[in-house]
């Protein structure tokens, strides 16, 4: 389907499953806004790529997720916004008696917060065109638990339990809210751990993919940004308009167990 004339935000988008979407996106035809916290040349320069390569317009605008008036000022100053993508996130790892407070403040805040904020600024825009889609991408960890990552965790399923509030919220209206669930994907961050993960357990690269990163994804292949953001895509379509409030897993079978 064509996106042509639609404004899509997508939070953390410089690098990733957030530039893999943008792609995706840009290629159907929407014009973008990318973002990350860095306000660097090369920032700028793979807007440009982005928007030459599919030709659309494609702009890049630094905002702090962790800080609520920036996730705020994201979409204000993208001026339009008929597709939000929150997809910006990171990760710490520590049992919750040894969790560090800095860390949880950031986690949630990043994760899961800066959903609140941009989807409470997004809103009135997607109404006052009449269509609007929100993407939130939360995990397997959205519906699922793992040791050792309580902040992610509660900020995935927080993540998950504000999609639902916005869907019925905006049910009787031509907006959308839904979330992707991914497993482990395959990006750029990943791919820079295997070879240290090779060492630490003394295995072969496809060892230590199928046995050890993938051990609770069943199909043991890691989903790609493309597809990630081939299901964005679908969810911004006419065939996805009674899909509103529910999770989209791109697993490879790991909520399933």
């Amino acid at each position: 389907m064509s996106l042509k004339g639609k404004t899509a935000i997508i939070t953390g988008s410089n690098s990733g499953i957030g530039l893999g979407i943008a792609q995706e996106l840009a290629r159907a035809g929407a014009d973008v806004v990318i973002n990350s916290f860095t306000d660097r040349d090369e920032d700028h320069k793979l807007a440009e790529d982005l928007g030459k390569e599919h030709g659309v317009t494609a702009r890049y605008i630094k905002a702090d997720m962790s800080k609520g008036d920036e996730c705020r000022a994201l979409i204000e100053q993208a001026g339009a916004c008929d597709i939000l993508v929150n997809n910006a996130g990171i990760q710490h790892v520590a049992p919750i008696d040894e969790f560090p407070v800095e860390k949880w403040d950031a986690i949630i805040a990043i994760n899961m917060t800066s959903a609140f904020h941009t989807m409470a600024a997004a809103l009135p825009m997607m109404r006052k065109a009449g269509w609007g889609r929100v993407v939130n991408i939360a995990s397997a960890h959205g519906l699922t638990a793992s040791p050792y990552k309580s902040a992610y965790i509660a900020a995935k399923h927080g993540v998950v339990g504000m999609t639902k509030t916005v869907a019925l919220e905006t049910a009787e209206e031509p907006i959308t809210a839904n979330a992707i669930c991914p497993g482990y994907v395959l990006t750029p961050l990943v791919e820079a751990q295997i070879p240290d993960t090779m060492k630490e357990y003394d295995m072969s690269r496809e060892d230590v993919i199928k046995n050890v990163m993938l051990q609770r994804q069943p199909s043991k292949e890691f989903a790609t940004v493309e597809q990630i953001g081939g299901t964005t895509v679908f969810l911004c379509s006419d065939a996805a308009a009674q899909i509103t409030g529910t999770t989209i897993s791109v697993d490879g079978g790991w909520t399933a167990l």
